[in-house]
């Protein structure tokens, strides 16, 4: 098989990319370890930079976003009983956008579909050769076939656990990591919001998230023990518990129903650098890992994404190489801001075992100094919707 791009991961990165190279003529071909029942099984977040937001609606997917996604004017912020909003449009004149990322997934399938773009499930052993070659190549297995894609790039956008990054010998790569001491207990359920924006609390009990996909589809997180298990908690366990950890006047307002999904996920910031070899190059979840506190996991894949579009069209149709040369240090000055603002609102946000008295006064110092300050709530602001491309 010969393509101009060959794009290992079939996720929402993957799709995207193929789909704005598919505009600009650009032949790739996807592969995708799982089923596409199974990717658009994951149960991931919605909130979407305006950035997204505007690539998507390039490549043909606006129309079910704009009609079903959720216009988010802000957010809210509580610490024991308090609450206070942070405005974004008031103070960037940007919202963000609440629309699951499996609509996405699911927009951008049906985008490739339409394009006659070729997607291959189901793969395994994936091998990439000669990366640090102009002539790199893909082997894989399908249906206990072994094949074989000729291309000129590779593009990395298969995960944390993908072959791409591990394909980056160690010698020439170098990883930072931060393990945080606790995970999210998630669970998914048809009932209505508790409110029409996202409520990020901070507890003595631990953090608690109030989140939505839809107006009768909720998503709702509390902080949990990383040797937790789903099976430990009840539905009534985790309603009573998410109600000790909010505002007494939103957990009154709270609807309740059975869970039709439940998983705890771990928390880490993670970043590999550089994010590109030879004619192989990094995006999304390949490269790094944000904590969902700050909704920039798919945003920042998103970026990334961007920055290596530009510089596949601009070496297509001039045979440039210098938006190529300089796609890792372009995406990796967003994506350490991106991991800079979730770390900040992780720790501001979360109990952490071991916290002394004066750790507590100082997370709550900082709270109140949000909740009092225009220009903390603009900074806040600015890296919610996502920073400028």
């Amino acid at each position: 098989m010969r393509t101009q791009v060959a794009i290992i991961g079939g996720g929402p990165s993957g799709l995207l990319l193929a789909q704005l190279l598919n505009g600009q003529g650009i032949s790739s071909v996807v592969l995708e370890r799982q089923t596409r029942d199974h990717v658009l099984g994951r149960i991931r977040a919605g909130v979407l930079e305006q950035g997204l937001v505007g690539l998507l609606k390039d490549v043909g997917c606006g129309d079910r976003l704009h009609a079903e996604g959720f216009i988010h004017d802000g957010t809210l912020i509580s610490y024991g009983d308090q609450m206070f909003r942070v405005d974004f449009t008031e103070h960037v004149g940007k919202p963000v956008v609440v629309y699951g990322q499996t609509e996405v997934t699911r927009d951008l399938y049906a985008a490739r579909d339409a394009s006659g773009g070729q997607t291959i499930h189901s793969i395994e052993n994936v091998v990439i050769h000669g990366a640090d070659r102009d002539t790199p190549s893909v082997a894989f297995e399908v249906d206990g076939e072994r094949r074989v894609i000729e291309c000129d790039f590779v593009a990395g956008c298969d995960g944390f656990h993908g072959v791409s990054r591990k394909t980056i010998p160690e010698s020439v790569r170098r990883e930072y990591e931060k393990v945080y001491p606790f995970g999210w207990l998630g669970v998914l359920s048809e009932t209505p919001p508790v409110n029409h924006e996202l409520i990020y609390a901070n507890s003595p009990r631990g953090f608690a998230l109030c989140s939505m996909r839809n107006a009768n589809l909720s998503r709702y997180y509390i902080q949990c023990s990383l040797d937790d298990s789903p099976e430990n908690w009840s539905d009534e366990a985790f309603w009573a518990e998410l109600k000790r950890r909010i505002p007494a006047d939103q957990a009154s307002a709270l609807i309740t129903g059975p869970s039709i999904e439940k998983s705890i996920a771990p928390l880490r910031s993670f970043v590999t650098e550089p994010m590109r070899w030879g004619r192989l190059f990094l995006c999304g979840d390949a490269a790094h890992i944000v904590p969902p506190t700050g909704a920039k996991g798919l945003n920042t894949a998103a970026s990334d994404v961007n920055y290596l579009f530009r510089a596949l069209a601009q070496f297509y149709k001039n045979g440039s190489e210098e938006g190529l040369d300089g796609y890792s240090a372009k995406a990796l000055a967003r994506v350490w801001k991106a991991e800079r603002f979730s770390w900040w609102f992780t720790t501001l946000m979360h109990r952490f075992p071991g916290q002394s008295d004066f750790d507590l006064k100082m997370q709550i110092a900082d709270l109140e100094f949000l909740r009092a300050s225009a220009s903390a709530q603009k900074a806040m602001a600015e890296n919610y919707v996502g920073l400028p491309y």
